[in-house]
C-alpha cells in the first residue's frame, strides 16, 4: 500500500515538473513534446517515447557460438550504415528523376550517378569481407523493401541487373536474396534492432 502511495506521489510531482517546463521534457539529450490527455475528468501529461524492444539475454553453448555472435554484431555495425546510405541515395535519385523532362535526361543522369557511385563506393566495398557483402545485400532489402536485383533493374534495366547478379554469383552471393526477419534472419534482425536502439 505504501509503495502505491509513494508511486502516485512521485507521478504527481513528475507531472507538475513536466507542466512547468513549457510542455517539453528533456530525456537523454533529446526533446520530447509532452501532450495532454484527459483521464476521469482530469488533464494529465503524457509522453510519447520511442519504442523499446526487449529481447531475452542471448545464451551461448560455447565460445564458438559467442565468437559467431560477436562477429555478426561487428558485421552489422559495419554494413548497416552503408545500407542506410543506399536507401537515402535511392530515395533522392527517385525523387530527382521525377523532375527530369524525358527518358533521355533520366538515362543521362543514371549513367552519371552510376559512375559517381562506383568511384565513391568501390573502395568501401573492397574493404568488406565476402560475409559482410552477403549481409549488406540482405540489409539493403531490409532498408529499401526491395532486394538489390530489383533496385538495379528499376534504375538501370534488366541487362545490368542480370550482369551484376552473375558477377555476385561468382562469389557465392545473390542480389536476389531477400531479408527474412521472422525466419532465417531472425538473429540479424535482433542485432540490427539492438544496434539501432543503442543496446549494442
Amino acid at each position: 500500500m505504501k509503495k502505491r502511495v509513494v508511486l502516485s506521489l512521485l507521478f504527481t510531482l513528475f507531472a507538475q515538473v513536466l507542466c512547468a517546463q513549457d510542455s517539453t521534457y528533456v530525456y537523454d539529450g533529446k526533446m520530447y513534446v509532452v501532450g495532454v490527455s484527459e483521464y476521469k475528468g482530469e488533464k494529465i501529461p503524457h509522453i510519447n517515447l520511442p519504442p523499446h524492444f526487449a529481447y531475452a539475454p542471448v545464451r551461448f553453448k560455447n565460445k564458438r557460438e559467442r565468437k559467431v555472435y560477436d562477429r555478426l554484431v561487428y558485421d552489422v555495425k559495419k554494413t548497416l550504415p552503408l545500407a542506410a546510405e543506399i536507401r537515402t541515395i535511392i530515395i533522392e535519385t527517385y525523387e530527382y528523376l521525377q523532375t527530369l523532362p524525358d527518358e533521355k535526361a533520366r538515362e543521362k543522369h543514371i549513367k552519371r550517378l552510376e559512375k559517381g557511385l562506383k568511384e565513391q563506393y568501390t573502395p568501401k566495398m573492397r574493404r568488406l569481407t565476402l560475409r559482410q557483402g552477403k549481409l549488406l545485400i540482405k540489409l539493403v532489402d531490409r532498408e529499401c523493401s526491395q532486394n538489390a536485383y530489383q533496385l538495379i533493374k528499376l534504375f538501370m534495366g534488366s541487362f545490368k541487373a542480370a550482369f551484376y547478379n552473375t558477377f555476385a554469383s561468382m562469389f557465392g552471393a545473390s542480389l536476389k536474396k531477400c531479408y527474412d526477419p521472422a525466419g532465417d534472419d531472425w538473429m540479424i534482425e535482433q542485432v540490427v534492432v539492438k544496434v539501432l536502439t543503442g543496446q549494442l
